[in-house]
């Protein structure tokens, strides 16, 4: 497919190279020429430095030869006006990043008005991303599936875990819970197990359950299940508002610290019930006076990843009980940054990046018999989580999953049939209408049937 991306940003950056990898033709437009030569050299893809949302340089990138255009400038007026010239003289698809809460509660109407194929807004996406781990506190990430139905935990075991030393085929017997545990990251290692894996303290392993069984799982390994009380918020900027009125609707008490005095006069408007104070929260004496080795959420937002990696080291020399979440924009040290322990990191670049794959594969796949609902990427990128809606025409409707043949790491982790949702086992059955999960480190399916070998399944 032909894709037009305006902005070069870290989003932009990052949306641009996951898309040259899949076999995308990449144009990038921005005014910076620095950042335009960096992107389309690192990428591989035709870079033109002007306003994309002129008609002239539209035209120059090949609007009207483009299957997409992406717009993720820092304006969402830019962002906009992009997608809607585009569409006027292309007929393409558009896609346009709108972050503003100004605009929160009109989305719906501006998407239908100028026919936009989709909007993004990466300061929401990291915001729910944030809320979604405080319902367990002690897990890395909590992605959901299934309308919700079917949770997908990624958590660190501890030491002296009662997981440490024990066989995956010995968790049913042992901790009798419904639970399948489909990757495994062992230092630089992703791994997808068998049964006789054995789990070592410090390994990151991601469970597939129910909402239900999830909870039940943890209890039986002593985990509290009560969420937290409260939140500490270093950083009034738009995500920091967003998760804001996502904790007060979940009834936590959240105190924002922002250095900016304006700035705390616009989050008092927009926050009337969340404790704004207006102070400079790399003096460790202000985040002690204000409570945080009481506080049971910790989060540094910044704008500054050294100030949160910073912010969230202090935090947790101080307290043994706070979850912690540490907003991260650049990934160039990612994996130095993963061995600090800073509790969930959030990178919003690419949460974007997989909200935007995941409609472009959808368009690849428009004749296809199987629809991505969901799709989550984990361990850096190497690992797919992916939801898929069966048709009619799938051919592997019906035939048992021992029977379909699955290729090396692959492996079907849930099926919701008539909203029931149950662990996949060798005798479980695709039908019609069912979604199903699939976990696989071979990125870039576009239909569940690529994760079956040839000739496996009825044509």
């Amino acid at each position: 497919m032909k894709i037009i991306i305006v902005g070069c940003g870290n989003v932009g950056a990052a949306l641009a190279e996951q898309l040259s990898s899949e076999g995308h033709d990449i144009t990038v437009i921005d005014t910076r020429e620095k950042l335009v030569e960096s992107v389309s050299v690192s990428c591989d893809a035709l870079g033109i430095v002007g306003n994309g949302a002129s008609f002239q340089v539209q035209s120059e990138a090949g609007v009207g030869e483009a299957d997409l255009i992406v717009a993720v400038t820092g304006s969402d007026e830019l962002n906009l006006l992009c997608c809607l010239i585009a569409r006027k003289s292309g007929g393409c698809n558009t896609i346009a990043r709108v972050s503003n809460p100004v605009y929160s509660e009109e989305i719906a109407y501006i998407k239908e008005e100028l026919g936009l194929s989709m909007i993004i807004n990466p300061q929401l996406a990291a915001a729910r991303e944030m809320a979604r781990t405080l319902k367990f506190p002690f897990a890395q990430k909590v992605d959901t599936f299934a309308k919700s139905r079917v949770e997908l935990v990624v958590y660190r075991i501890e030491e002296e875990s009662p997981l440490c030393g024990m066989k995956l085929k010995e968790l049913p017997g042992k901790l009798r819970c419904d639970v399948l545990i489909p990757v495994v990251e062992r230092g630089e290692e992703v791994i997808i197990p068998d049964g006789d894996f054995q789990m070592q303290a410090r390994d990151d392993i991601t469970i597939v359950s129910t909402q239900l069984k999830m909870m039940e799982f943890f209890k039986k390994l002593g985990k509290p299940m009560s969420s937290a009380r409260d939140a500490m918020i270093i950083g009034g900027g738009r995500t920091s508002i967003y998760l804001a009125k996502q904790l007060l609707q979940m009834g936590l008490k959240v105190k924002i610290i922002e250095r900016d005095s304006a700035r705390c006069e616009f989050l008092n408007e927009m926050l009337p019930k969340a404790m704004i104070i207006c102070g400079d929260a790399t003096d460790k004496d202000v985040l002690l006076e204000e409570g945080l080795v009481e506080t049971e959420t910790f989060v540094a937002n910044t704008n500054f990843d050294e100030e949160n990696i910073m912010l969230t080291m202090f935090a947790k020399s101080l307290s043994k009980k706070a979850k912690l979440i540490t907003r991260v924009h650049r990934v160039s040290y990612d994996d130095i940054i993963a061995k600090l322990d800073l509790g969930s990191i959030i990178y919003p670049k690419y949460i974007t990046a997989v909200n935007i794959i995941q409609y472009v594969r959808a368009m690849k796949n428009s004749l296809g018999s199987n629809k991505i609902e969901t799709m989550y990427r984990l361990n850096d990128n190497r690992v797919e989580a992916l939801e898929f809606l069966i048709s009619e025409q799938s051919p592997i409707v019906g035939v048992p999953l021992a029977e379909l043949n699955l290729k090396k790491n692959m492996i079907i982790g849930c099926i919701t049939h008539k909203g029931k949702t149950a662990i996949a086992k060798g005798q479980s059955v695709i039908r019609v209408g069912d979604t199903v999960i699939l976990i696989t480190t071979q990125t870039g399916l576009h239909d569940i049937r690529d994760a079956v070998k040839q000739g496996t399944v009825r044509a």
